[in-house]
């Protein structure tokens, strides 16, 4: 059966399924959807779990020896398998179909793709599921719903923000809930649980000392290499997820590549600033980069910019930090 990923709670406590597809471009609701299925079965005595991705040549095979290779102690298993292109194939479809009817009280099969197409939600392993198990589709954020789902992210995590705290952060993110997410988890950490007002995130931003994705852009822009770099490490060194880092680069560099086509076209620079909404307190910065290249120079980021989004999926075997860290020279020199 399809439920939405905000039916998955309710859902969750009546009952426990032999099987789940969780599927959506938005990673922080499917990794939030994937840990409340995993919690929810460790605590129903599922203790032992095998991870597969299936990337390129993967064997398919090992998905097979999982659900045969059962404990002595009839240990129940979670196997879990990552779909990073949502496309299995001829043969990886019918293992996971195979997989699916073997599935029972003992044996958990949780599945995660990126969003699937009309093709993809209509092929064999992906109906299989429906009929046996749950189904859940993982939509975005409406910029309507953002507001209201960011006021409850913070109220969930101690804090009791007014209507210019939402906003801000609102502002900031610019639709990226794992952005969000950080955000309002180092508000947290900086501010303690409480009122906040957009004063006080403004403070806490300036003040704080951690890194964030914001002023490694910024100082990319600049043509401050060696400071960029400090930061892309300090983010790495936090956690920081690579897609969220990639996320911004790849913001700004549409950007940047639209203003030097624009240029390129006869408009002037800041006229073409203006219209492409770029804040009057970074019109320099920009300006400062678009300087130190050559039209085109953005497009091939850009290229480089979707190799890395790719990376930090999951679906290449690429280092989406390596690569980060490409761009990001390449913005700050010339």
């Amino acid at each position: 059966m399809k439920i939405k990923v905000n039916q998955l709670s309710p859902h969750l406590q009546k009952n426990l399924a032999t099987c789940y597809l969780v599927t959506g471009d938005e990673h922080l609701l499917v990794d939030e959807a994937l840990d409340a299925i995993r919690s929810v079965a460790r605590d129903r005595g599922f203790t032992s779990r095998d991870l597969h991705v299936a990337t390129a040549g993967f064997d398919w095979a090992h998905l097979r020896d999982s659900s045969s290779n059962l404990s002595l102690f009839a240990e129940k298993r979670i196997v879990e398998l990552r779909l990073p292109t949502g496309k299995p194939g001829r043969v990886g479809s019918q293992s996971i179909a195979d997989l699916v009817d073997t599935t029972d009280s003992d044996l958990m099969l949780i599945v995660s793709a990126p969003k699937l197409d009309r093709n993809a939600q209509s092929s064999k392993w992906v109906k299989s599921i429906d009929a046996k198990g749950v189904n859940i589709q993982v939509w975005p954020i409406d910029v309507r719903e953002l507001p209201g789902w960011i006021a409850e992210r913070m109220r969930r995590a101690g804090l009791q923000p007014d209507r210019g705290a939402v906003s801000l952060i609102a502002d900031r993110v610019e639709g990226n809930l794992l952005a969000a997410g950080q955000e309002i988890e180092k508000l947290r950490l900086i501010l303690g649980e409480g009122k906040v007002t957009a004063a006080d995130i403004s403070a806490a931003v300036a003040n704080s000392s951690r890194f964030d994705v914001f002023n490694l852009v910024d100082a990319a822009l600049t043509g401050d290499a060696k400071r960029a770099l400090k930061i892309l490490r300090g983010l790495r060194g936090e956690g920081v997820e690579p897609v969220i880092v990639v996320w911004a680069l790849t913001r700004e560099l549409r950007t940047l590549a639209s203003l030097t086509d624009t240029v390129a076209g006869g408009v002037d620079l800041a006229s073409g600033m203006q219209k492409s909404g770029v804040w009057r307190n970074r019109q320099a910065l920009v300006r400062s980069c678009i300087g130190r290249h050559q039209h085109g120079d953005f497009h091939r980021l850009l290229k480089a910019a979707n190799l890395a989004d790719q990376a930090a999926k999951g679906q290449s075997g690429a280092d989406p930090w390596q690569l980060s860290t490409d761009i990001v020279l390449g913005m700050s020199t010339r």
